[in-house]
């Protein structure tokens, strides 16, 4: 980028691309969020009354949760401008970076990236937010696919870190460089990733959803029972271990072993892939063996383990779940039965 981003534009004024723009706006850069649908003025006038009653509701919000204050909450109100189709063409004209944020319709992504395509500069970056089709199947969709590339953002955009980036064969380098700066800039945690049906949080995500309901269905546990499992202790851990981390902080092979038994009893779904196997046939079972899906030869051990259970301590006290030592004999709340 030759200089400090200053002015972005945002293609949908729905839910995510209201977001999107806080994000940017929270970190002082003015925002054109463009209603791309052709209305009626009256129409016109109504809907971007929601777009800032929305927009009002999530600034209270931030305030709410002592993120900023209450001047804060207006300033960054003000460096959002709502823009009708007619307006948004002359704003794009100075936007080194577009998003797109329409409905996830595939002829409404067409029309979108056709209209962003005739207004734009020749070296403008179009990012699509796009949840579901992918960004190989949308490049071809603008004159000039190497400056075509996908952001998917998690809701709510402006409080969760990460994007998701996505490229095509076509996509150019220097345009991922400069659009995962930008991310980074505004305090984002962007992550690289092929474009793949899923990408990595939603296609992680659905299998764990899907197996949580299925759990109810069988009566397994409650809803409620299986919720709290999942606060006080599967997210907690994983909020301080990558998925990845954590077979090889356990190491690989028991990995393997509880994928056979599960698989057994509950089905193929849960068998091990061919990499755990391999890990695990070639002494790459993780910590232990100093390799597996990282590699911790050149680690100090103790140090890491040392860091990473801090991490945890320090969520269990946010939570209230840290354990308490208790200074003596001293009774229990409820009695032992014995």
């Amino acid at each position: 980028m030759s200089g400090p981003l200053r002015h972005i534009a945002v293609v949908g004024a729905g839910r995510m691309g209201e977001g999107i723009a806080l994000a940017f706006a929270q970190a002082g850069v003015q925002v054109s969020l463009i209603d791309l649908k052709a209305r009626q003025a009256q129409a016109q006038a109504s809907y971007f009354e929601v777009v800032r009653r929305n927009l009002g509701v999530e600034a209270q919000s931030l305030v709410a949760l002592e993120l900023i204050g209450t001047q804060q909450a207006e300033r960054l109100l003000s460096r959002v401008q709502l823009l009708t189709r007619e307006e948004g063409g002359q704003a794009l004209k100075s936007c080194r970076l577009v998003f797109e944020a329409v409905p996830e319709v595939l002829e409404a992504k067409r029309e979108a990236f056709a209209w962003i395509d005739r207004q734009v500069a020749a070296d403008a970056i179009i990012a699509s937010t796009t949840s579901t089709f992918l960004v190989t199947e949308l490049a071809d969709m603008v004159s000039a696919s190497g400056r075509m590339v996908n952001a998917h953002w998690l809701n709510p955009a402006h409080l969760m870190p990460l994007v998701e980036v996505s490229r095509s064969a076509a996509t150019s380098e220097t345009v991922v460089a400069e659009l995962l700066a930008t991310l980074q800039a505004i305090g984002k945690v962007p992550v690289l990733c092929n474009a793949t049906p899923g990408f990595i949080v939603p296609r992680l995500q659905a299998l764990v959803m899907n197996e949580a309901a299925r759990m109810v269905e069988e009566g397994v546990a409650s809803a409620e029972q299986i919720d709290q499992a999942v606060r006080t202790g599967f997210g907690l851990r994983f909020s301080v271990l990558g998925l990845l981390e954590f077979i090889d902080w356990g190491g690989g092979d028991i990995l393997h072993h509880a994928s056979s038994y599960l698989s057994r009893h509950l089905g193929e779904r849960y068998q091990a892939p061919a990499s755990v196997l391999d890990n695990m046939a070639s002494g790459r079972n993780g910590l232990r063996d100093g390799v597996g899906f990282y590699d911790y030869r050149e680690t100090d051990i103790d140090a890491y383990r040392h860091g990473r259970l801090a991490s945890l301590v320090q969520r269990l006290h946010q939570g209230g779940l840290a354990p308490r030592f208790a200074s003596g004999l001293e009774a229990l709340d409820q009695p032992l039965l014995l």
